[in-house]
C-alpha cells in the first residue's frame, strides 16, 4: 500500500474515532439526564426499587459499553507505544466487564425486591450471554497476547480476537437497545420528552457502536 493511501486511511480512521467519542459522550449525558431527572436517581443500596434498577442501565452503558468502546479505540486514541496501548486496552476491558457484572447484580437485586422472574426476556438472554462471552474474550486475549511469547501464535489469533470483539460489541449494543425498548414498554410514560430522550439515547448508543467499529475496521488498513 503506498504512502498516500496509508495516510488517507489513517486520517479517516482518526475522524471516525472522534465521531465515536462524540456520540459516546452524548449518550452518556442523555443516560444520566434520564436516570437522574426522570427516574429518581442511582443507588444500589437504596430501598427505592427504581433507584436500584437505575444502576443497571447506568453500569451497562456508562460502565460496560462505553469503556469497551474506548478500549477498542485505544490503538487510535492513545499516542503511545504499542505495549502501553495493549495494557490500557486490557485494563479498560477488565474495568468494563466489572461494571457490567455490577449492573447485572443490580437488576437481579431489583427483581428480588419486586418478586419478579429473572432471565425471562430476549434482552436478558442477549445481555447475560454478552457479558459471559466478553469475560471469555478477555481471558483469551490475556493468554494469547500477554502471557504467550510466541509471535506466530499472536499473529494467528489476532484476526479472531478482533472479529470476536467487534461481534460482542454489537451484541452489547443489541442488549442496550432491547433493554431500553423493554423499559419503555413496562413503565407508564409521564412525559413525552422522556420518551424522546430515551429514543435519542438509544440512537446515540447505536451510532457510538457503529463508529467504534468503523474506526477499528479502518485502522486494520494501516
Amino acid at each position: 500500500m503506498d504512502v498516500a493511501v496509508t495516510y488517507r486511511y489513517k486520517r479517516s480512521a482518526s475522524r471516525l474515532t472522534v465521531a465515536a467519542h462524540i456520540f459516546g459522550v452524548l449518550a452518556f449525558i442523555l443516560m444520566l439526564v434520564w436516570l437522574l431527572h426522570y427516574r429518581g436517581g442511582i443507588e444500589y443500596d437504596s430501598h427505592n426499587v427504581d433507584r436500584v434498577f437505575n444502576v443497571h442501565p447506568f453500569m451497562m452503558f456508562c460502565g460496560f459499553i462505553f469503556l469497551v468502546g474506548e478500549a477498542m479505540m485505544v490503538y487510535k486514541a492513545v499516542p503511545s507505544s504499542h505495549q502501553v496501548q495493549k495494557v490500557i486496552h486490557m485494563i479498560l476491558h477488565l474495568v468494563g466487564i466489572c461494571c457490567g457484572i455490577v449492573g447485572i447484580a443490580a437488576v437481579f437485586r431489583f427483581h428480588d425486591m419486586i418478586n419478579a422472574e429473572d432471565m425471562y426476556s430476549l434482552h436478558s438472554w442477549i445481555g447475560i450471554s454478552t457479558i459471559c462471552l466478553f469475560g471469555m474474550q478477555w481471558i483469551f486475549g490475556l493468554l494469547s497476547f500477554i502471557v504467550t511469547s510466541d509471535p506466530e501464535t499472536r499473529r494467528k489469533m489476532i484476526p479472531w480476537h478482533i472479529c470476536g470483539g467487534r461481534g460482542l460489541l454489537y451484541m452489547a449494543i443489541s442488549a442496550a437497545l432491547t433493554g431500553l425498548m423493554e423499559k419503555a414498554t413496562f413503565m407508564q410514560m409521564k412525559h413525552t420528552r422522556e420518551n424522546h430522550l430515551m429514543n435519542f439515547t438509544g440512537l446515540f448508543i447505536l451510532l457510538f457502536g457503529i463508529f467504534v467499529d468503523l474506526s477499528v475496521t479502518l485502522a486494520r488498513y494501516v
